[in-house]
This record gives structure tokens, sequence and C-alpha cells, in this order.
């Protein structure tokens, strides 16, 4: 399957699986198409199979393989969207099968599109490859000096680690629901008060987020830029240990407990090194494909035929 098949398929899927559980968790306090690879050895490491078509687990590997570093971390915090990559991959092998029958491959669209991929593949890793830099590129002064150019940036600011009790005002409802829930988070906050110890037990018993309340409250680590305004006031005063009162929001009332802070600090550049010469690199092949473009135009001079053009266009809308 083809990266960009893939990275739709993760995005998508990641999307709609977790959208509702990180809306609710971090909402509430800011929370040529390429062929697919022949099928190995019949049956040797199958892992699906639709009819006689079949995954085997080194196309997996290679799937995988062509997501880039966010998607692949997607899919490893959510097993199940690996199981929609191998469902997309046996969708993606029943279509190709069923346009090989029909002869798809050789008709007018599909060879034009062919044609135009395989040129955009050959020009993008061409411009790659004589983009990159040296192998020993950048060198560790040159990596210091970076570091140091830039050391306000790599600051880290400082955490909260929270837990909520979230009591949900009915969508529309009346004076009454707005009573009776706000009598919920008053119950809820005195029980809290008489023994501080059962916030646990308590979110997980009368929470109105599921996803939090299932972890006892918890949300998570949230710089203070993470945390809704109405909320933050409050969070970011308490100690940790410490329970704020009821705090009420257009959508529910909520009781933040901190669980834990972490103080602002900045990385060194060991633990920073990996990832500040992969930017490095990153911005240097940036820029030489910029020169190299530059210089490639500079010796080919490029002429328009803006007249042409604007025909083009008016043929066009007369369509």
């Amino acid at each position: 399957m083809n990266r960009v098949a893939l990275a739709l398929v993760v995005s998508v899927l990641a999307s709609t699986s977790n959208g509702i559980a990180a809306e609710a968790a971090a909402g509430s306090i800011k929370q040529p198409a390429a062929t697919p690879a022949a099928a190995g050895p019949k049956g040797a490491g199958v892992v699906a199979r639709v009819g006689d078509l079949e995954v085997n687990l080194d196309e997996i590997k290679s799937a995988l393989g062509n997501l880039d570093v966010r998607e692949l971390a997607a899919v490893s915090r959510d097993p199940a969207l690996l199981n929609q990559v191998v469902r997309s991959l046996l969708v993606q092998r029943l279509l190709y099968r069923e346009a090989l029958a029909k002869k798809w491959d050789q008709s007018e669209q599909a060879v034009a599109r062919l044609e135009r991929l395989r040129q955009s593949a050959v020009t993008e890793s061409y411009l790659e490859s004589v983009s990159q830099p040296p192998a020993g590129w950048p060198t560790d002064p040159e990596v210091q000096a970076a570091y140091e150019a830039n050391q306000a940036s790599w600051l880290v600011p400082r955490q909260y680690r929270l837990a909520q009790i979230y009591v949900a005002l009915p969508e529309g409802g009346d004076q009454a629901a707005v009573t009776k829930a706000q009598g919920r988070i008053e119950a809820v906050k005195r029980k809290l008060d008489e023994k501080p110890g059962d916030f646990e037990v308590l979110a997980k018993a009368e929470s109105d987020e599921k996803t939090s309340a299932a972890a006892g409250g918890e949300i998570g680590w949230l710089t203070e830029a993470q945390i809704q305004p109405d909320i933050r006031e409050a969070a970011i005063k308490l100690a940790a240990g410490q329970v704020s009162a009821p705090i009420k929001r257009a959508q529910g009332w909520h009781i933040i407990k901190c669980l834990e802070i972490k103080e602002s600090f900045t990385p060194s550049l060991a633990d920073l090194k990996a990832s500040l010469v992969e930017k490095m690199r990153e911005e240097k092949v940036k820029a030489n494909s910029q020169a190299y473009l530059a210089q490639l135009l500079q010796e080919n001079p490029v002429t328009i035929n803006e007249l042409a053009i604007g025909q083009i266009l008016e043929n066009q809308e007369a369509k």
C-alpha cells in the first residue's frame, strides 16, 4: 500500500476512535500508485485473508515502514488502528485484482496517472538526492552553536498532572436540571471534604466524563497554556494533592485535583542532540533544494506565453 493511502487510513481512523475521548478529557481542561507487494508463500506468516487473497507479516511491516513518526506513534498507541491498516491492505488487494481483470491498468486514465506519478517520484527523489548534506553534517560544534542560539525555544514550561470530576449540564435543560447538577457536584465536594483520599473512587462513580472517570479522573499532564482559561486560574493555584472548589462552565461543573507538578526546565544538549541534528539536516535539505532549483532556473530561463495561458482559461470557462 502506498504511503498516502496508509496515512489517510491512520489519520481518519485515529480521529474517529480517539476524537471523542480526546475532546472530553483534554477539552474539559483543553483537552505511481504502488502495486501491492506480491504475496509470500501460501500461508507463510499470514495475518489476514479475504477469499483467496492474503496479507502476510512482512507486508504489514513494509506498510508500517511507510508511515511517518507521528502516524506510527498513533498506531502504537491504538492497536485497533493496526487492524484497520491490515483491512485496508486487503481492500486494496481486492480492488487491484478486479482492476487487472478488467484491464484497467491499460486504460488511458490509468496510464496517464501512472506516468504523472512516475515523473513526480523521479523528480522528487532526484531533488532530494542532490540536496542531501554531507553524512557528517552538522558537526558537534555546529550542533552546540545551534543549541546555544535557541536556548529560549528549548524551555519546557511548567506542567500539571490533573484529575477531574465532571458533572454535565443536560443540553437544553431547564432550571430544575441545572439545580440538580449543582446539587450533585456540591454533594461530591462535601464527600471530598470529609475524605480527600476518595477522589479516585468518587471520580469513577460520579464523573460524567467516562474516559477520565475510568482512570480515576486523571486527565494527564498539561501545560498552563493547554488548560481552558475558565479553569486555569483555579488549577494553577493548587498545590500537589489539593482539590479545587466546584467550577461552573457552560457544559457543566468541574472539580479539579492537582496530582503532581513539574517545574519548567531546559533539556540538556545530550537530550536534544538527536532531534536537533534531524531538524538541522531537514532545514539544510530544504535550503539546498531551493538553491539547486534557483541555479537550475538561472541556467535554464523560463519563458511563459501569458496570452496563450489566458486563452486556455477562457476555453475552460466556456465549457
